[in-house]
């Protein structure tokens, strides 16, 4: 699984996500399992590291999910090859897999890079596809990458990103490349970016998905309710890495004045420094080093 696949995590809140009441992140979409991905990327790294099952729901609770949640979305990815368990003497560990955390630490990358575009050097990447329907899963999956990628759809099979994007990486693992012309391009009159921008992406909604951050975390006290600094970790880790994954990286230049990334990424940057060390301190008391000598899991 790569940083895209981590990127194709819905947005859509489970059944018992929870949350803090009205106006809570749970309403920004963030589900059970990212917050499972934030926790493994933020406290579980190293090799070795790993936390109980009962660790682990102890950290879910702190964002409002409740325990039959909680074990639903540890089974499934376990099932999907996301979290591996092993036992030591009675208790059973849960840790990322290998290549979910090469995974992760891609898409922390990824998610935490500038979303403000302020050195644009006037090239796209042009990217037409054509696949026949009975691949349409092929399809789905090609849009999810493209669209983590940064891509938006000018039109039909044909898509557009605001950088230099190295798509053979990024779609090698689903058989589609043959089906694919790929170009590096510049806008030539009568076109004009703004008009290229305003048809391929949904400007105003990526405008709201900051501005709501904004409400909720650019306060002198965000998340009142919230239990502590590793549960405000969570949330703020979860929201922000969807923002991520949703913004282009557009030319600041061609956006609407007073684009409110600028202001949201200087939050969430801010924030994400005041709960580093709380948050590191009470993962600590959940997260062990196991023994590699210890008994297997099967």
């Amino acid at each position: 699984m790569t940083a895209a696949e981590l990127g194709e995590v819905g947005e859509v809140p489970e059944d018992g996500a929870g949350g803090f009441g009205e106006g809570a992140p749970g309403a920004a979409g963030v589900r059970p399992q990212t917050h499972v991905l934030m926790f493994c990327g933020g406290h579980l790294m190293a090799p070795g590291s790993a936390v109980s099952t009962g660790g682990l729901i102890s950290a879910l609770a702190r964002v409002g999910v409740g325990e039959h949640a909680a074990r639903s979305t540890v089974s499934r990815m376990i099932r999907r090859g996301t979290l591996q368990r092993r036992r030591q003497g009675k208790r059973i560990y849960l840790s990322p897999t290998p290549h979910i955390r090469t995974a992760l630490a891609e898409g922390g990358e990824r998610a935490w890079q500038s979303p403000v575009n302020r050195t644009w050097d006037g090239q796209w990447t042009l990217l037409g596809f054509s696949l026949p329907e009975s691949r349409r899963a092929d399809r789905h999956l090609l849009r999810s990458r493209l669209q983590w990628a940064g891509f938006g759809m000018l039109q039909n099979g044909v898509w557009v990103a605001p950088s230099e994007v190295d798509v053979q990486a990024l779609l090698a693992q689903l058989d589609v490349l043959d089906h694919l012309k790929v170009f590096r391009a510049s806008v030539a009159a009568p076109t004009q970016v703004a008009e290229l921008i305003e048809d391929a992406w949904d400007v105003p909604a990526l405008a709201r998905g900051y501005e709501h951050f904004l409400e909720r975390w650019d306060t002198p006290d965000p998340l009142p309710d919230a239990p502590d600094d590793l549960a405000r970790q969570l949330w703020l880790l979860g929201e922000w890495t969807l923002l991520a994954r949703n913004d282009p990286g557009l030319p600041v230049e061609y956006l609407p004045a007073d684009w409110p990334a600028v202001r949201a990424e200087h939050v969430a940057l801010r924030l994400r420094t005041r709960y580093e060390v709380g948050a590191k301190g009470i993962a600590a008391g959940l997260v062990e080093r196991l023994d590699p000598a210890g008994d297997d899991d099967r």
